[in-house]
């Protein structure tokens, strides 16, 4: 990998795509003037590289909700046409969480769109899931066919001569609360600020920042009550409108565009 991190930074990037779902569409990281419109780690990692790459065009193809099948059809024919340099690629976490998904069959289909994007010339950057042993959703069954995916990514990473930010082992950084949203799914804008740095990080980078840097000592214990109080309002809120969607064939990305469909510069 470190080889792959020395490909991406030594040339310089004049296109950034970012592709993948929720995760790099930046949900829950709001801007301040527009609390409709996310910012998210994507966007803040194009703002460190604009920092050293002045004129850096950079688009975000990513959909909340999309299945790797849809961000392939849909997204990676799009990167491919726009040529650029570098191209972050998440995707197939809504598939993981979803019951009776092959992790095998779909290493093969995120293997075949990585030599698609490797083979406009672009450097790829992969990343592996979280670790759902940690969040409290009722995911730890998730954990086995989690852990089989992310190792085809990394085999795939090592074939394709991509680099990888391995998500799974960002904790306990990324294990506190306070580095997500209260939906339990979705980075806070602190955690999509780390993530940025983090990312930055592995393809060479510079940045100011440390995404390692200690958490404030100032939270409270929080009770057994009070956390079965804070399930029962999340399963609410989060938890049913999601099985409800799944129920009826239905997702948050229907009918939605790509936030930033046009490499342009920031």
């Amino acid at each position: 990998m470190d080889q792959s991190k020395d490909v991406v930074s030594a040339r310089r990037i004049g296109t950034y795509v970012a592709v993948g779902d929720s995760f790099t569409e930046g949900l829950q990281d709001p801007y301040p003037d527009d609390p409709d419109r996310f910012r998210g780690w994507a966007d803040r990692l194009a703002e460190h590289l604009a920092a050293h790459n002045p004129g850096l065009r950079y688009a975000n193809l990513a959909v909340r909700g999309k299945l790797l099948r849809q961000i392939v059809a849909d997204q990676v024919p799009a990167a491919v046409e726009m040529r650029p340099d570098l191209v972050t690629f998440c995707a197939g976490g809504n598939d993981i969480i979803r019951p009776g998904t092959d992790p095998d069959a779909l290493a093969v289909e995120f293997d075949d769109a990585v030599r698609r994007l490797r083979g406009c010339g672009a450097d790829v950057v992969v990343f592996t899931g979280f670790d759902p042993r940690d969040h409290r959703v009722g995911s730890r069954r998730l954990r086995g066919k989690a852990a089989t995916y992310n190792m085809h990514l990394r085999a795939i990473a090592d074939r394709r001569g991509c680099a990888v930010v391995d998500l799974w082992s960002l904790m306990p950084v990324f294990g506190d609360a306070r580095a997500w949203h209260e939906d339990r799914l979705h980075l806070s804008p602190e955690g999509h600020r780390r993530m940025a740095l983090r990312v930055a990080e592995v393809i060479g980078v510079p940045v100011e920042g440390d995404w390692r840097e200690p958490w404030p000592d100032d939270v409270p214990p929080v009770g057994r009550l009070t956390m079965y109080r804070e399930d029962l309002r999340w399963a609410r809120t989060h938890l049913l409108p999601w099985i409800g969607r799944r129920a009826t064939g239905r997702s948050s990305g229907d009918g939605r565009a790509p936030k930033r469909p046009t490499p342009l510069p920031l």
